[in-house]
């Protein structure tokens, strides 16, 4: 019966000092945190990097959560390496299982892995404005497995960290302080193509007009525009748009944005 009791104690004794350790993993990562979360910016500016800086500790500041959190979990599990058979035999249960929710979660490690890639290579940093798969928007975040996008309507555009780094993506921000304008517009197929391109290049905001493609529907021209801040693109290539249309309507060309 003592033995019993000694076991009892001792096991009880186990699972409160891993539900501390849990605990003290947990409010770690709380403080960590609150002291990083918003210095960020501030650390990186000091440090002469800007956004390329600024991307990275934030990167780094996600992984010291993620790895004070794991490195919490091996030691609450550690408290019970010296369980009797049985709890050993759940353990090794719990092994497998885990082997199989690895293998069911695969795509969240290869997202996460693909963070760590865009964290090194800076494809996209932090205020970058890029296009990927159609979506146009500012880098608001990029975490552990996801990259955050704000469009210009102020939504958000979530993509996974794989898809991002093994995709094509448009970043307007890199490289350079300015960006081109470019937009298209298509013409009927009967359309005179020399009328159309004379009132495009008329354009005061015009640098250039060409024909970019010709099909079966349509005539796509495209109209180059002053190099402009990335910030500034869309809504420059807004109003851009808007001038084509316009003169093409005015020289008597049919033209629309989208294709026949």
């Amino acid at each position: 019966m003592a033995a019993l009791i000694v076991a009892a104690e001792s096991t009880t004794e186990r699972y409160i000092t891993a539900g501390l350790t849990l605990l003290a993993a947990i409010v770690l990562v709380v403080v960590v945190h609150r002291a990083l979360r918003g210095r960020t910016r501030k650390i990186a500016e000091a440090l002469g990097g800007g956004a390329v800086v600024d991307t990275r500790l934030r990167f780094l500041r996600r992984l010291v959560e993620a790895a004070i959190i794991v490195i919490g979990l091996a030691l609450a599990i550690s408290e019970f390496t010296s369980l009797d058979r049985f709890a050993s035999t759940v353990l090794a249960s719990s092994a497998i299982a885990a082997a199989v929710i690895g293998f069911a979660s695969r795509q969240v490690l290869a997202n996460a892995i693909a963070g760590m890639v865009l964290a090194v290579t800076q494809p996209v940093r932090v205020g970058d404005l890029v296009t990927v798969e159609g979506e146009t928007g500012t880098v608001e975040d990029v975490t552990l497995t996801y990259t955050w996008l704000r469009t210009e309507s102020d939504a958000r555009v979530i993509i996974p960290n794989e898809r991002l780094a093994a995709g094509m993506l448009r970043n307007d921000s890199i490289r350079s302080p300015y960006v081109a304008l470019e937009v298209s517009a298509w013409l009927a197929p009967d359309a005179d193509e020399t009328v159309a391109l004379a009132a495009l290049q008329a354009l005061e905001d015009a640098r250039s007009a060409r024909i970019a493609e010709i099909t079966s529907a349509g005539i796509r021209v495209v109209v180059g525009g002053p190099p402009v801040a990335p910030s500034e693109r869309i809504a420059r290539e807004g109003d851009l748009r808007a001038q084509a249309l316009r003169a093409l309507r005015e020289a008597g060309c049919r033209g629309s944005l989208d294709e026949p």
